[in-house]
């Protein structure tokens, strides 16, 4: 079975700081808890970054570069995945500050999805021109799929031309309103995706284990972290490097080995990184 990537999402927009102490929000903070999941284990960060008023969801492009840059010099390995997402009603500027930092990752989102606190709008016409953008730049959609529609309207743009392959999907399972967490949603998404797709499953909440282990055992690859899960076990709070840990022995419990970044680049389609000799 081939190697598994695994992705910590660091950060996310929600969960707040003064609830959970290890969560990184910080420029700093997000770079030193980047490495130490790298160390874990993980080939790629998924990153989000935080409005130093209100503490929530940020924008700054600023912050999104010298992320990207601070892990990238310390360590070029790892993949740097920006988020290219934007909750609610942001301009399309601020929506698209990640990807003017040219990371070699970052999420896209084809389609709405009504989140319990209000509606995350993503018009055709907006992520259209964001993947013509990422393509033109050479930036890695990770498709984050809300539901099966988004499944879908990225397949369009594929036979269009604006995705270049391998696509490479994230089944968000757990957000309430969108997509149950369960093993038949989690087959019908993957009786859609095209020849040669790559997938990767994150789970929300307490879903994060169950949707650990399906992915696992369907040959996918997975997320975890703060931004989608704060507990190790009930009661028990977490952090990344240890959430990566766990997928780690989890992996070597199902005979999955760990993809390194250099394994992750090769599967999903990105320039190598090794030294020539």
């Amino acid at each position: 079975m081939k190697k598994v990537i695994i992705t910590a999402a660091l950060t996310g927009s929600v969960p707040p700081k003064n609830r959970f102490p290890q969560l990184p929000v910080t420029v700093d903070e997000i770079i030193e808890d980047a490495l130490r999941c790298y160390d874990a284990g993980a080939a790629i960060v998924h990153i989000h970054v935080r409005d130093k008023i209100t503490g929530f969801s940020g924008h700054d492009e600023g912050q999104f570069r010298a992320i990207n840059e601070g892990i990238k010099t310390r360590c070029p390995d790892v993949i740097v995945q920006l988020s290219g997402g934007g909750r609610f009603e942001l301009d399309d500027y601020l929506r698209n500050s990640s990807l003017r930092c040219h990371p070699e990752m970052a999420t896209w989102t084809p389609g709405s999805v009504g989140f319990p606190t209000g509606a995350y709008i993503s018009m055709t016409e907006f992520y259209t021109e964001q993947a013509r953008y990422m393509f033109e730049h050479n930036i890695k959609p990770e498709i984050e799929c809300f539901d099966t529609h988004m499944v879908n309207n990225a397949i369009k743009l594929h036979k269009k031309g604006l995705l270049k392959a391998p696509l490479y999907f994230d089944f968000v399972m757990g957000v309430e309103n969108a997509q149950v967490p369960t093993i038949h949603q989690l087959s019908y998404l993957l009786s859609m995706l095209p020849e040669s797709s790559e997938w990767n499953i994150a789970g929300v909440g307490p879903n994060q284990v169950s949707t650990i282990l399906w992915g696992m055992g369907s040959g996918g690859h997975v997320r975890v972290g703060m931004e989608d899960n704060q507990f190790l076990y009930k009661g028990v709070e977490g952090n990344n490097p240890k959430f990566v840990e766990r997928v780690v022995r989890i992996a070597k419990e199902v005979g999955r080995e760990v993809a390194s970044c250099e394994d992750a680049r090769a599967i999903l389609g990105l320039p190598s990184r090794k030294k020539k000799k």
